[in-house]
């Protein structure tokens, strides 16, 4: 099941691991064949493939 169909600029997503800074809620930033994701404890950003988004997604907020 691919859980990054669907998702837009601005979603927040809790992913199954945290962030080295200690949050687990991200908010996307870009969509498309990669996904830009911003952390919401440091605003570090982070690019992720659809299929390895897909896996470590736990639930859209």
């Amino acid at each position: 099941m691919d859980r990054t169909v669907g998702l837009k600029v601005g979603d927040r997503l809790q992913l199954k691991k945290n962030h080295p800074c200690g949050s687990s809620v991200f908010t996307v930033t870009r969509v498309g064949a990669d996904i830009k994701l911003m952390c919401e404890g440091c605003s570090h950003e982070v690019f992720l493939e659809r299929s390895v988004l897909s896996s470590r997604i736990k639930k859209v907020l």
